[in-house]
């Protein structure tokens, strides 16, 4: 099933219909650790919709988003060789084989934009990019609950200068894009589940990519222990 937020309220999309929730807090509703179950129970008693929802929100409420870096082998190939001149190349190798992850704040609520939004570059940095990310929806008790697409922005010419900018590579107004919706299932994502980008100007494709999860370095369930540990 598939979860959206709206202007409108909570929408839950179940084989190809769409159900509205008009009265439910998303903070409040999301927060179970049996959310799935908690949708197909509220489906019954659910309000229709002729077609697909409309005005579609990012799928954060209050929440904090969080990132992990140096995840795959070759951002930490690519994070080394932006930092070596600054001599910050040995710090993504160690953090890559480390017990502990690099984990760090990406943004809050007011900083996301929702599908179909704009997402902002910074005005002194010469080389932005996109970066296409599996994101996780966690309870607040730890529990992994649904699954979104993610675009976490960054600065490389900051970051490269100096690992220690990160936090202005990272954050800033419109740094960061979710949604459309979130994916909520019983099941853990498959192994070759890919994430891809396409990068279009003028109607035509100027950069293709893919990856699949099963190329990360560490489990989701570790990364998200590691943050749980004081939040």
């Amino acid at each position: 099933m598939r979860l959206y937020r709206t202007t409108d309220g909570i929408v839950i999309e179940n084989d190809g219909k769409f159900h509205s929730l008009r009265n439910e807090n998303w903070d409040r509703f999301i927060n179970d650790d049996s959310l799935f179950a908690k949708m197909k129970n509220a489906i019954s008693s659910s309000t229709p919709l002729p077609g697909e929802p409309e005005n579609v929100l990012a799928p954060v409420g209050s929440q904090e988003l969080w990132a992990s870096g140096v995840t795959y082998l070759k951002s930490k190939e690519g994070r080394q060789e932006e930092s070596k001149k600054a001599g910050g190349g040995d710090y993504y190798a160690h953090v890559y084989d480390a017990e502990r992850p690099e984990l760090f704040f990406k943004a809050t609520p007011h900083r996301i934009v929702g599908h179909g939004r704009k997402v902002r570059i910074r005005k002194d940095s010469a080389w932005n990019v996109p970066e296409p990310e599996l994101t996780l929806m966690v309870s607040s008790s730890g529990k992994i609950v649904g699954y979104t697409v993610g675009n976490d922005m960054s600065s490389r010419s900051i970051e490269g200068e100096n690992p220690l900018y990160l936090p202005q590579a990272k954050v800033y107004d419109g740094c960061a894009a979710l949604g459309p919706c979130v994916l909520v299932t019983e099941d853990a994502l498959p192994p070759n589940t890919a994430i891809k980008l396409d990068i279009r100007r003028d109607g035509s494709s100027v950069f293709h990519g893919v990856t699949e999860i099963s190329r990360l370095k560490r489990e989701l369930t570790q990364l998200v222990s590691f943050l749980y540990r004081e939040c």
